[in-house]
C-alpha cells in the first residue's frame, strides 16, 4: 500500500460519525483532478465512458432481482437489517462467533433462510476462514465479532488481507453510543486500532446509514485493489427499530473518481515497443493476476515469453508448461532467478517488488528495463523504478495488449536463443532433494501428496519450511488453488484457511464443485489454531491435515544453523528431556497429534517410515470428512534454493543442511 498517504481519519457529516482508513496518494489526488485524457484507441473513450457510467449506476443501492424484503414495510431490528443487507450482497456464508456486542447479529442470523454462519472456535480462526473462502473464490470474505476481545482478535487476520490485497467485511459489535469513550466492559476503539490496517473502516452511529454503509463496504473491499473492510456497529444501533431505504445512494464517488481508469492505447503500445526491441524478456506475475489468468496464457503463448511467479501468483500460469519457471525470490529456481536476473525486459504484472522476492534491489533485474503493471498507483514506482508504468488492472490491459499483438506480433524465434540459456540453466540446477531410504523428506512427501490428487486439491498451509516446500513441489496448474499467508507471514493460518476454502467448495455454496482441501502444515503452526478441529468436524467439512511433524520451528532452525552456528535459541517444540529424533522412541513425540485429532472426533494416523507413506495418503483421501495425517520429517533439512536476506542471485544457495557446518 502507499507509503506516503494522507489518512482520512475522523469526519462528521449530516450528523453522522464515520471512521475511515481510505488512503490517497499524492499521483491519486493530482490525477483525480487532471481532466481526462483521450487518445486515438479505437475503443478508449467507449471504455471510459462506459466506466463512468457503470460507477454512477452503481452509485444506487438497488434490490437484486431475487432478493425479497421479508419484512415488507415493517418495522425491524438494526441487526436484521445488517443481515439483509448481507443477503443482499449474496454474502450467504459468513464466519462469526458470538458475544455480547454480537449477539443481536446471531439472532438475525437465525432469522434468515439465506445466511448460513460457520461457527469458528476462535476469532482469528473465523477472520482466516474468511480469507481463505475469499483467497479460493474470488468473493468477498465476511466475518462477525463481539467487541473488545473479540474484535481485536480480528487484528491480525485484518493486517494479513490488507497486505495480501484480499477483499473481506469484518462486523464489529461495539457498546452503546452512549458508552462510547467511557472505558466500558469488553470496550475497544476497534475503528482506531485498525485504521492502518484496513483498506476503509466505519463507526455507525444512526441506524439509517446502515444500508448504505454495508453497501459501500462490499463495494470498497472487491473494486480497486481488493483489501479488508471493517464496519463497526454499536448495540443500540443493533436493537433500534427502523424500516430501511434500500435505495440511498453510496457517498464514495471520491473513491470512484480514483479507480483506475481502463488502459490507454498509447501506454500498452510503449509494452509492445518494449517486447519487439527485447531479447532476453521474462515475465514476473503475482496475485494481481489471479483474475487474468486466460489472458495471460494467451499472452504467453503469442510471445513464447517464460513465467516466474510470485508466492500469491501460484497457478496463474500452469506449472505444467514448459515456460513455467516457478516460483522466483528467496526460495525459487534458480532458473527463475537466473532469468531475472539477466533479463533485459522485466514484465512486472500484478506484483508490488516486495523484499522476499528482490533481495538487494540494487541488484535486482538490474539489466532489464522494467514494465509494471499494477491497478494500486503507489505500488507503481514505490520499491523499483518502471520504464514503462501502466496503472491499470491487468485484465484488461492484457487483453488490450493481446489485441495489440495480432496487429503487431513478435517476430517468431526471436527469444529462442534465450529460452535455450534459460533451460541450460534449469538442466544445470534442477529442483532437487536428499533420497533416503530411513526418514521421510519433506519434499518428497509433498509430491507424492500431488501426485496422489492428480494436482487437484485446493492447498492452504500454515508459514514456515512447509509452506515453501508446499510452494515448491505442489504443481498448481489453475488459479485459486492454493491460499497461504504471503505478505505478513501469519502462523496458524493452514487449517482456518482449510475450512474457509471448503465451506466454499462444499458443493452447496454458489454452484461450485465439491473439492478437497488439504492443509499442509508444520506442527508449530497447526498449534496455533489447532481448536479448529472441532469445527471442521462438527461441520463436516472435507478438510485434510498434513502435518509435517519436525518437532521445531523449522524455518527458524534453518537460519540459526545458517547464520547462528546452530545455536537453538527456543526452537525446539517437543519434549526437552527426551528429544524424539535422538531417541526415536515414539512416546516421545510431543504434542501427540494423533491423540488430539481423535480428542476431537477427527480420524488420524502417523507415519514415519517412506514405505508408509503413499498408502496413508490414500486412506486419508479415502476417508469421507476431516483427517490429520501426522507425518514425521527430520529437522535438520532446508529449503533451497535460498537467497538469504537482502541477497543477490550470485549469493544462492542450493545445498546443504543442518547436518553440516555452515559458518
Amino acid at each position: 500500500m502507499a507509503q506516503d498517504h494522507c489518512c482520512l481519519a475522523m469526519y462528521r457529516q449530516d450528523g453522522r460519525v464515520e471512521a475511515a482508513s481510505a488512503r490517497l496518494t499524492k499521483s491519486e489526488i493530482k490525477e483525480a483532478q487532471a481532466p481526462q485524457q483521450y487518445d486515438d484507441w479505437n475503443s478508449s473513450a467507449y471504455q471510459l465512458d462506459e466506466a463512468r457510467q457503470a460507477a454512477k449506476a452503481s452509485m444506487d443501492s438497488q434490490s437484486p432481482e431475487e432478493w425479497v424484503d421479508r419484512f415488507g414495510n415493517e418495522l425491524r431490528k438494526g441487526a436484521d437489517i445488517v443481515v439483509q443487507c448481507l443477503e443482499r450482497e449474496g454474502a450467504h456464508r459468513v464466519f462469526a462467533y458470538p458475544g455480547g456486542a454480537s449477539m443481536e447479529i446471531h439472532q438475525a442470523l437465525t432469522r434468515s433462510n439465506l445466511v448460513k454462519n460457520t461457527l469458528c472456535r476462535h476469532e482469528q480462526g473465523e477472520i482466516f476462514a474468511a480469507e481463505g473462502y475469499a483467497k479460493t473464490t474470488g468473493d468477498v470474505g465476511v466475518c462477525i465479532a463481539t467487541s473488545g476481545p473479540g474484535a481485536t482478535n480480528l487484528v491480525t487476520g485484518l493486517a494479513d488481507a490488507l497486505l495480501d490485497s484480499v477483499p473481506m467485511v469484518a462486523i464489529t459489535g461495539q457498546v452503546p453510543r452512549k458508552m462510547i469513550g467511557t472505558d466500558a466492559f469488553q470496550e475497544t476503539p476497534i475503528v482506531e486500532v485498525t485504521r492502518q490496517i484496513t483498506k476503509h473502516n466505519y463507526l455507525v452511529m444512526q441506524i439509517e446509514d446502515l444500508p448504505r454503509i454495508i453497501k459501500e463496504a462490499f463495494y470498497l473491499a472487491r473494486t480497486g485493489r481488493p483489501g479488508p473492510v471493517l464496519v463497526d456497529v454499536p448495540k443500540d444501533i443493533q436493537q433500534q427499530l427502523a424500516v430501511p431505504d434500500w435505495t440511498t445512494p453510496m457517498a464514495i464517488s471520491g473513491y470512484m473518481s480514483r479507480l483506475p481508469q481502463p488502459p490507454q492505447e498509447r501506454e500498452l503500445k510503449r509494452v509492445i515497443e518494449a517486447l519487439h526491441g527485447a531479447r532476453k524478456p521474462v515475465l514476473y506475475v503475482g496475485g494481481g493476476c489471479l483474475d487474468a489468468s486466460r489472458e495471460l496464457r494467451e499472452f504467453v503463448k503469442k510471445t513464447g515469453i517464460p513465467v516466474a511467479s510470485t508466492l500469491m501468483g501460484l497457478g496463474v500460469f500452469p506449472d505444467s508448461d514448459d515456460l513455467a519457471l516457478q516460483m522466483l525470490g528467496m526460495h525459487g529456481t534458480v532458473f527463475a532467478n537466473f532469468a531475472v536476473d539477466e533479463a533485459d525486459l522485466l514484465l512486472a504484472f500484478g506484483v508490488r517488488f516486495d523484499d522476499r522476492v528482490t533481495g538487494k534491489l540494487e541488484t535486482f533485474a538490474a539489466k532489464a528495463r522494467v514494465v509494471h503493471i499494477d491497478i494500486d498507483p503507489a505500488e507503481i514506482c514505490k520499491n523499483k523504478e518502471a520504464h514503462v508504468m501502466v496503472c491499470a488492472d491487468t485484465r484488461p490491459a492484457l487483453q488490450g495488449i493481446n489485441k495489440l499483438l495480432e496487429q503487431h506480433p513478435v517476430p517468431e524465434g526471436q527469444y529462442t536463443t534465450w529460452i535455450d540459456s534459460v533451460n541450460e540453466v534449469r538442466e544445470k540446477f534442477p529442483m532437487w532433494y536428499p533420497e533416503k531410504d530411513d526418514v521421510i523428506i519433506p519434499q518428497w512427501a509433498i509430491q507424492t501428496l500431488c501426485e496422489e490428487t492428480n494436482g487437484e486439491a485446493i492447498i492452504t498451509t500454515g508459514v514456515g519450511q512447509h509452506q515453501m516446500w508446499a510452494a515448491q513441489w505442489y504443481k498448481y496448474n489453475e488459479p485459486r488453488r492454493w491460499a497461504s499467508s504471503g505478505g505478513l507471514g501469519s502462523m496458524g493460518f493452514g487449517l482456518p484457511a482449510a475450512l474457509g476454502a471448503a465451506v466454499a467448495y462444499d458443493g452447496t455454496d454458489s454452484g461450485r464443485p465439491k473439492k478437497v482441501v488439504i492443509d499442509i502444515d508444520g506442527d508449530g503452526s497447526f498449534l496455533m489454531n489447532c481448536q479448529e478441529l472441532a469445527t471442521i468436524f462438527i461441520e463436516k467439512l472435507d478438510v485434510k491435515c498434513f502435518i509435517m511433524n519436525n518437532q521445531h520451528l523449522g524455518m527458524v532452525v534453518q537460519w540459526e544453523d545458517r547464520f547462528y552456528k546452530k545455536n537453538r535459541a527456543h526452537t525446539y517444540l517437543g519434549h526437552r528431556d527426551a528429544e524424539w529424533h535422538l531417541t526415536n522412541e515414539v512416546k516421545d513425540i510431543y504434542p501427540d497429534f494423533v491423540k488430539m485429532a481423535e480428542s476431537f472426533s477427527v480420524p488420524a494416523k502417523r507415519v514415519l517410515r517412506p514405505d508408509e507413506l503413499r498408502p496413508a495418503i490414500r486412506e486419508m483421501l479415502e476417508t469421507p470428512g476431516p483427517y490429520l495425517l501426522d507425518v514425521m520429517v527430520p529437522h535438520i533439512e532446508h529449503v533451497l534454493p535460498m537467497i538469504p536476506g537482502g541477497g543477490s542471485y550470485k549469493d544462492i544457495i542450493t545445498t546443504g543442511d543442518g547436518s553440516i557446518e555452515h559458518y
